[in-house]
């Protein structure tokens, strides 16, 4: 079987602050894309950041989820159980953390459909974005469920209540993975200077594409220009799960004009990412997340939460660069064919 190559570059730097996690520097960021104009798309956003003090990150939760679906006899047993399992808390964790000495379950979601008893469990899951850790706890905590309670029947280990790798509601509203704003300021005169545009346009832009245009296609809980390119691009060069990007490109982008300039923000509810786990230690994953200082000595956890909070940077830097070329008309058509029709070598890295 052949590798796979896909053309990576390193772009930025990207000036990023996040103060829950004690980060004020400058950091480049591998993408993987076949999207070529991705990169300077996104390397002009990164300029913007360090001209304009940076990119303020917060990571606001962090949950990985899996649902469990169970059958009973009757509404009332239903309620039963769903009133029953709240008074169970520190005996679900407990049965949780059996399972593994890096997960710790903090939530549970129930809702009941007729017979139908769907359990969102919520975990923290460290420095691995979960995937597996959180089924297996899940299926334990299933197990126990179906002993616990009798007449019981189990449905699925999976109820399509967690939401995995595709488009929901929940996830926008409780999260999936880690929930995360990152923002900034742009002074109006860096605003003309590297955008080509004023504070004004965008927002305007903002809300009749972004906000609007969103309603009447019958978006989901989301209102953004492209989240998912410059997420996709992030998760192939660290090595993640990509088929996450369908709830990671979920988010709302949100703009307003203040006296000092530009307010431009992303919100992601559902970034699913890790640094161990599956693929990490492909030489060019490894190199990448070694690269952005995702793979040092930290708590468990750190380095993880460091590479989420780039990740929703990066989108920020692609987001803004994007909405700004489309106040000016036919800027986008032109930055396409220029890139695209380039005869250049493209260095390729093997993922």
């Amino acid at each position: 079987m052949k590798n796979t190559l896909i053309p990576t570059r390193h772009v930025g730097p990207i000036k990023i602050i996040s103060q829950n996690l004690g980060i004020n520097e400058e950091v480049s960021v591998p993408l993987a894309t076949f999207e070529t104009p991705l990169w300077p798309s996104v390397k002009r956003g990164a300029k913007v950041s360090v001209h304009s003090g940076g990119i303020n990150v917060v990571i606001l939760k962090e949950s990985m989820t899996r649902s469990v679906l169970i059958e009973v006899s009757n509404a009332n047993q239903a309620l039963f159980i769903q009133e029953d399992i709240k008074k169970k808390n520190e005996e679900l964790k407990k049965i949780a953390a059996t399972t593994s000495r890096f997960i710790e379950l903090i939530d549970c979601h129930t809702q009941i459909v007729g017979t139908l008893v769907y359990l969102r469990f919520a975990f923290v899951t460290q420095d691995a974005a979960g995937h597996n850790m959180v089924t297996n706890a899940a299926e334990s905590l299933l197990n126990w469920i179906l002993g616990k309670y009798n007449g019981a029947e189990y449905v699925s280990l999976s109820g399509n209540f967690c939401v995995d790798k595709k488009v929901s509601a929940v996830n926008s509203i409780l999260g999936r993975g880690k929930y995360i704003i990152a923002e900034i300021i742009i002074p109006r005169e860096i605003c003309r200077k590297y955008l080509r545009t004023t504070p004004e346009k965008l927002v305007a832009l903002n809300i009749k594409k972004n906000l609007v245009g969103s309603i009447i296609a019958g978006g989901v809980l989301s209102a953004n220009a492209h989240f998912a390119n410059m997420l996709l691009a992030f998760y192939l060069a660290t090595g993640q799960d990509a088929a996450n990007i369908v709830e990671g490109s979920q988010g709302i982008t949100y703009t307003e004009t203040r006296p000092e300039g530009l307010y431009f923000s992303v919100t992601l509810p559902s970034v699913i990412i890790g640094t161990v786990g599956n693929s990490k230690n492909l030489p060019s994953i490894k190199d990448n997340l070694q690269l952005m200082g995702c793979l040092e000595m930290r708590p468990a956890g750190e380095n993880a939460r460091r590479l989420a909070v780039i990740a929703a940077a990066t989108v920020l830097c692609g987001e803004l660069s994007l909405l700004a070329a489309l106040t000016n008309q036919g800027e986008l058509m032109r930055g396409h064919l220029k890139m695209e029709r380039k005869n250049e070598r493209i260095k390729f890295c093997t993922i």
